[in-house]
């Protein structure tokens, strides 16, 4: 405990850890704000702004409704507000629009990307400014304090990601809340089980980060090796014809939305075939449940921990 204590406080006094931190906190703040405002309700001032700019395609609306698919009796009442809704057409507010496709993802996105670098920089100074060799000679036990920096960089991480998360989740509810919209039974707890996911996710990323820079003794070595992965593992297993089944990112979804589905080619056999509800062998979707996404990035993990673990064990510290 004592070694793990003096991890958290190498962690907390690392100036760039503290920026990445900051940006974990304020980049979905940002986003939370930005969600909050383009669904704001629609102002007075917005509406007779609306009426102005439309004013001449309110008035071939009143002329020839059926033309905007309204009835040949329409009011130009009825042109009026179909016109202002076009100009002035906010989206509403969702929990499970947010979770869905909204801006749930691309807060897990932003998570996993500043905590990922957590890791990657906090281990990578180390090597980088030579203190490992020190530490290694007051704590000659390697697994014991490769296991303290990964313990301090991934509870950190988990924590952060938790608390930005579930803060979230209940800016949007209370959101909705304040603006009288409806509220689902179980949406909020639903949100935030999806962000808990998420989190727990981005803390198993900024470990993933720490032990492959603590394998590779180079910050920018594994930035390049998982850009290189991010950006050509996809493509590759698009080439190769793999199932989405095997994508990066389908994965992901399956573990922060506690399973989704993917699409396949039926076989040649059920051109001919009547298809039915529940043939699954003929159906196009395919479901991804969180189990395989957890397996998919777990074995992954435990492999780069492994690894790292054992080359560190090994390798003479300069």
């Amino acid at each position: 405990m004592r070694l793990l204590g003096v991890e958290l406080t190498r962690l907390r006094w690392r100036r760039a850890v503290l920026l990445l931190l900051l940006l974990a906190v304020a980049l979905p703040a940002l986003v939370g704000v930005s969600r909050v405002w383009s669904t704001r309700p629609v102002t007075e001032s917005e509406i007779a702004s609306a009426r102005q700019l439309g004013a001449e395609e309110i008035s071939r609306c009143a002329e020839h409704p059926r033309r905007y698919g309204l009835p040949k009796d329409a009011s130009e009442a009825r042109c009026s507000d179909l016109v202002v809704g076009w100009y002035t057409g906010h989206e509403k507010l969702s929990l499970a629009g947010e979770r869905d496709g909204g801006s749930g993802m691309g807060v897990v996105a932003v998570l996993t990307t500043l905590l990922l670098l957590v890791g990657t920089t906090f281990a990578g100074h180390d090597w980088n400014s030579g203190s490992m060799s020190n530490q290694v000679l007051f704590e000659p036990r390697r697994l014991r304090l490769w296991s303290a920096k990964g313990v301090a960089v991934t509870l950190v991480a988990l924590v952060t990601a938790v608390v930005v998360s579930s803060a979230y989740w209940l800016a949007i509810w209370a959101t909705m809340r304040a603006r009288d919209l409806p509220v689902l039974d179980g949406s909020l707890s639903d949100s935030l089980s999806y962000g808990l996911r998420g989190a727990g996710f981005a803390a198993a990323a900024a470990l993933g980060g720490y032990a492959l820079t603590m394998l590779f003794r180079s910050t920018v070595a594994t930035v390049g090796v998982l850009f290189a992965v991010s950006v050509a593992g996809g493509v590759l297993i698009a080439l190769l014809g793999l199932s989405e089944h095997w994508q990066p990112q389908k994965n992901v979804a399956a573990i922060v939305k506690n399973g989704t589905s993917y699409y396949v080619e039926p076989p040649r056999s059920c051109e001919s075939r009547r298809i039915v509800p529940g043939d699954d062998e003929c159906s196009p979707v395919r479901a991804l449940p969180l189990t395989d996404g957890v397996a998919y990035y777990g074995t992954a993990l435990v492999a780069t921990v492994g690894a790292s673990l054992l080359l560190f064990r090994r390798r003479d510290v300069p």
